[in-house]
């Protein structure tokens, strides 16, 4: 999807912070917010989907919130969408007590169990499919210069940009039809670009980019 929320590689939005304390939350309700995203998952929501969801966030919010608050956002959005809390009780900051209008809650878990249990039984996405690879390492290729309405996982910045593939990473769930509900496996490359190929400033740069990037995202250079 092209919107707010893709601003990798664009200039006028200041800089970067590189000085961060290290810390990886900065106030205590984001440590429960991560903690809740974690054990409070979704059936039949993907991480494609949930992306998706949180780039629908309109452009005023997306900016202007805290990182963790566009997170409690998204996680409302699909909770309610499940039927395990309605809208009126998000505005309202507490549950009701009509618990037949919700619906099936999550298994009650810690977060030590989740991650435990992630640890043991970790989600795999990538797969065998019957296609040859149409590209090979060392073979140039150029990023498709369009978007679409939906979910992707091409940055603007890299759109229509010639690169050389530089490594295959196999076959991997396409996140642009993950994102739909649609479990499709699809080579996956790593692609190098110069940055002087993203960005004319840094002409005479040494500097690459490397970016894990769908067959489909692809063609002959």
């Amino acid at each position: 999807m092209d919107g707010i929320h893709d601003l990798g590689g664009k200039q006028g939005y200041g800089p970067i912070e590189v000085n961060d304390d290290g810390d990886p939350f900065h106030e205590e309700w984001e440590g429960r917010e991560w903690g809740i995203a974690q054990c409070a998952r979704t059936p039949g929501i993907t991480i494609d989907w949930w992306r998706h969801c949180r780039e629908l966030i309109m452009p005023i919010d997306y900016l202007g919130r805290p990182y963790f608050d566009s997170w409690a956002q998204t996680d409302f959005s699909t909770y309610i969408e499940a039927g395990w809390m309605t809208l009126e009780e998000v505005a309202g900051g507490k549950g009701g007590t009509d618990d037949a209008a919700h619906g099936e809650p999550p298994a009650a878990m810690t977060l030590q169990q989740v991650l435990q249990e992630d640890h043991d039984h970790a989600h795999r996405f990538d797969g065998d499919i019957d296609a040859a690879p149409a590209f090979s390492v060392g073979q140039r290729v150029v990023t498709a210069s369009h978007g679409h309405a939906g979910h992707t996982r091409l940055p603007q910045y890299a759109r229509g940009r010639t690169g050389t593939v530089q490594a295959y990473n196999g076959a991997h769930v396409f996140p642009d039809l993950s994102a739909q509900g649609i479990e499709v496996h699809q080579h996956c490359y790593n692609v190098v670009f110069a940055a002087s190929e993203l960005w004319p400033e840094a002409s005479g740069s040494k500097d690459k980019v490397c970016l894990d990037l769908w067959e489909s995202y692809l063609s002959e250079a």
